[in-house]
């Protein structure tokens, strides 16, 4: 006596599962009979130009947008850290800040951090990129799967110490701004001020710490996610 379930067991006929397999459209996948689904023709080739373009504009939204978005946290954060007595805490800072320049002085620096981290998104995400593909490519096919954590990081690190690069005079602007009462409510108005003041030097001699933070932290982000 036999069950429907011994039934679902019985071998299927390979003739018939080949000839059902005929039926699929051969033009899914190249070189496959069948595929789990239909391949955009207008898809991205992995390591083509055009592959790099769109992760640097992944980059500039995703920093970019980001950190413009929290111009005001970061400006009382910068805040609190250079006068501690008049910003006692992040509360504290925003009712100041609003009290003595109203609300709009909560948007000061938002030039700077938009260009700058714009910039900066789109050299960290494009080049990591670019860095995992060439250095892959060093090490062999092998290689590269068994150190492929190592390589991600040191692909990280290589894309942050040139995003920076691109990060670091606008960073100093957007401090200036923030930190330094009466100094400039613009990036028009700093930049010209910067240079008298200090040369060129001063939209670059932060660079280090700047590359002490942002590689570590970017390491922390290729590892986790």
């Amino acid at each position: 006596m036999y069950s429907p379930f011994h039934q679902l067991r019985k071998p299927v006929d390979q003739q018939n599962a080949l000839e059902n397999v005929s039926q699929f459209p051969a033009h899914l996948v190249p070189g496959r009979t069948i595929a789990a689904a239909a391949v955009n023709e207008d898809s991205c080739e992995f390591g083509s130009p055009k592959y790099f373009a769109l992760c640097g504009l992944g980059g500039i939204v995703s920093c970019g947008l980001t950190h413009t978005m929290v111009t005001p946290l970061d400006l009382v954060k910068c805040r609190l850290q250079v006068d501690p007595a008049k910003y006692k805490n992040l509360i504290n800072g925003f009712k100041v800040t609003m009290a003595d320049e109203g609300v709009r002085g909560l948007a000061k620096g938002w030039a700077p951090t938009a260009m700058g981290y714009s910039i900066q998104g789109l050299g960290k995400f494009g080049l990591y990129e670019y860095f995992k593909i060439l250095y892959a490519d060093l090490l062999g096919e092998e290689n590269a799967y068994y150190w492929r954590t190592s390589l991600y990081l040191a692909a990280s690190a290589s894309a942050e110490l040139f995003a920076d690069v691109g990060l670091v005079s606008f960073e100093s602007i957007k401090v200036k701004i923030q930190t330094t009462p009466g100094f400039a409510n613009t990036m028009r108005e700093a930049v010209p001020k910067m240079l008298k003041q200090e040369g060129v030097s001063a939209f670059f001699k932060s660079l280090v710490p700047l590359w002490m933070r942002q590689i570590s932290l970017y390491h922390d982000e290729v590892c986790v996610f």
